[in-house]
């Protein structure tokens, strides 16, 4: 079994924390976490597919041991997010990849496959939403957010911060809970702790809007380039529904689509489901 390092390295003046895994001459996998996560989240599903693929997933910058650059000097946008990424996947020479996408990585890995579709070999979307009904009634207070960023609105999706919920995104649909080890949202907490981290995260949160924005131009890449993809969805994500991962059939005739009995971080209960799900998926397509 193949050893998995953790390496940094300078883009472009960031530095951008990596773990890797795997041949350094096998087709490559690009894992990207969500919110308010870091590839911390793939320490269990990177050794079941280090043995054939060689796997590399980054903290976005502002996460996980990743730089967080000033806030005046650096625009926590999606788009920046995805500039980043893309220029580490170049830093790396990984000229070609499939992608793994949840949740904040959805939207970053579609911005790249879009831009670079000769790049992309394939994607795996683990609660990683692109179409408008996926969004579940949770999303109100942001959607007021983006509608008026005031104060007051701003202030409103803080509670999105708290540890109680971090905590809640991890254990909320999970049959059950005990199998959720803390490790997981006590290090999200630690990271949220940071100081000037909030004020980044809520910036982000803003600019989320820009990624509904793009949906039509994400659903536009899938009909023309029919990217392989394998959606592995928890069913009981309280953001994002499972009509989200359904609605990926409709632009792309062959995708894949599997639900498991969990929740939003559906890698904390099954890893070992979703890594066979992709292997035997990436064995076909790659």
């Amino acid at each position: 079994m193949s050893a998995t390092t953790n390496k940094r390295v300078d883009v472009d003046g960031i530095e951008v924390f990596y773990r890797e895994a795997g041949p350094a001459d096998a087709p490559v996998l690009l894992l990207l976490h969500g919110f308010p996560s870091s590839s911390h989240m793939f320490r269990d599903l990177i050794p079941k597919l280090a043995d054939k693929y060689r796997v590399v997933a980054p903290d976005l910058p502002g996460f996980g041991q990743s730089a967080m650059p000033a806030r005046e000097s650096f625009g926590y946008t999606f788009d920046r997010l995805a500039e980043v990424i893309g220029r580490f996947t170049e830093v790396l020479g990984l000229a070609r990849f499939a992608v793994y996408v949840f949740d904040y990585g959805s939207p970053v890995g579609l911005r790249l496959a879009t831009r670079f579709p000769e790049r992309v070999t394939a994607i795996v979307s683990q609660n990683g939403n692109a179409y408008i009904e996926g969004l579940s009634e949770g999303w109100g207070p942001m959607q007021k957010y983006w509608r008026d960023p005031s104060d007051e609105n701003r202030a409103g999706v803080r509670p999105f911060l708290a540890p109680e919920t971090t905590k809640w995104q991890y254990t909320h649909g999970v049959a059950d809970a005990s199998a959720v080890s803390p490790d997981g949202y006590s290090l999200d907490n630690f990271y949220l702790a940071r100081e000037g981290a909030d004020e980044v995260q809520l910036d982000l949160m803003f600019d989320y809007a820009s990624n509904i924005e793009l949906y039509p131009k994400f659903h536009e890449y899938f009909r023309k380039h029919q990217p392989p993809l394998l959606a592995v969805w928890g069913r009981n994500d309280p953001f994002f529904l499972p009509a989200g991962a359904e609605a990926f059939k409709r632009d792309i005739g062959n995708a894949d689509v599997r639900f498991f009995d969990t929740g939003h971080f559906a890698l904390e209960t099954h890893a070992d489901e979703i890594a066979a799900a992709m292997r035997e998926f990436l064995a076909k397509v790659l």
